[in-house]
């Protein structure tokens, strides 16, 4: 219990680097001596210290001699290569901690058990598996794009009383409110990229910003296969990188980016593969109805982030049909009902406690 509580810390300070850390996994670390925590840190920005450099940082002068005889307790696998960093587990090394505590192996083909290999082969004692699934959950981008080889995949949609996700005119309409807007707001600065159909874009014409949280602006992507949509539409604007997957054209102008796929085969597979080679971890489809349920009938989703809304649509366009799916939190947002499911046959099962 004593490690768990530990580790359960960690994870907490991991998931601060959410939305910054992409492609890097999220990772937190605390030193412990005689049960006090002497240091945490977590993995802040891309490119920066990591959670286990950060954590050596934070010891006050007066506790560094008690480092020799601390537990380190970490989230992931401590890293073995030079990558914009130089590897954490010679740090761990050289600052003489006789113990590591690790929740998850990293599956990164640099390290993956390279990081536990340095530590053994330097005499610390090594343990792992504590609050593992816990671990799985906070890193489900990160061990998805490395095990599956595709981004995870984050289906999100809003419906009526009636069920119905847009009216049947397809006017643009607010369903959700302010509490759950600004939730959406800042799940986009965690997500690496952003995807609506071409119907979405026609008649709400979203910007697919991330305007009401301070954070990174995901990638938009659009599908307009025969580049029909008009181009006073908010996602051609220069706030963020656009793709316009197409049939007509493979080209880049400034932050428009044209990728063309061969639509005489599945394109979804085929873009995840493009996303993949990109280096983007994650991908969050935001309509419409049909796009959405192609992506359901496809298998191809993790999660799914459903809000049921007290507004009526009298009339409208049917929300996308979950299946295989199983419900595993419901949180009410002032009349708002965010549901969230996951695939059953995703390896990446959520961990009741666990936050999105």
């Amino acid at each position: 219990m004593q490690d768990e509580h530990y580790m359960q810390r960690c994870q907490e300070l991991a998931q601060r680097g959410a939305g910054n850390v992409a492609p890097n996994p999220m990772v937190g670390a605390v030193l412990v001596h005689n049960d006090r925590i002497i240091g945490e840190g977590w993995h802040e920005v891309y490119g920066q210290a990591h959670a286990e450099v950060n954590c050596f940082e934070q010891v006050a002068a007066v506790d560094r001699p008690l480092i020799p005889h601390s537990r380190m307790y970490v989230s992931l696998e401590p890293c073995a290569h030079t990558g914009k960093t130089p590897p954490c587990a010679h740090r761990i090394v050289q600052e003489g901690v006789p113990e590591v505590i690790i929740a998850n192996r990293d599956p990164f083909e640099k390290v993956d058990g390279a990081g536990i290999e340095i530590l053994k082969q330097a005499g610390v004692a090594v343990r792992t598996g504590v609050l593992e699934e816990a671990g799985h959950w906070v890193n489900r981008r990160f061990f998805c794009f490395h095990e599956q080889r595709r981004p995870y995949l984050i289906l999100k949609w809003a419906e009526s009383v009636e069920g119905f996700i847009a009216p049947a005119d397809r006017s643009r309409t607010q369903l959700t409110n302010h509490y759950s807007n600004t939730l959406v707001h800042r799940w986009r600065t965690e997500e690496a990229a952003i995807m609506v159909g071409y119907q979405t874009a026609l008649h709400d014409d979203p910007r697919l910003t991330a305007r009401h949280w301070p954070g990174n602006q995901p990638l938009r992507i659009v599908l307009d296969k025969q580049l029909q949509l008009p181009l006073d539409r908010a996602l051609f604007n220069d706030e963020a990188t656009t793709w316009i997957i197409n049939q007509e054209k493979e080209a880049t102008s400034n932050n428009l980016h044209f990728i063309r796929p061969d639509f005489t085969q599945n394109i979804l597979p085929q873009l995840l593969d493009r996303l993949y080679q990109e280096g983007k971890t994650s991908l969050i489809v935001e309509g419409g109805a049909r796009l959405l349920q192609t992506f359901i009938e496809a298998g191809l989703w993790d999660e799914a982030r459903l809000f049921q809304t007290p507004t009526s649509i009298p009339d409208g366009i049917t929300a996308p049909l979950l299946t295989h799916a199983r419900l595993v939190q419901e949180t009410d947002l002032a009349g708002d009902q965010l549901q969230l499911w996951v695939n059953k046959s995703s390896p990446y099962a959520y961990v009741p406690g666990m936050s999105l």
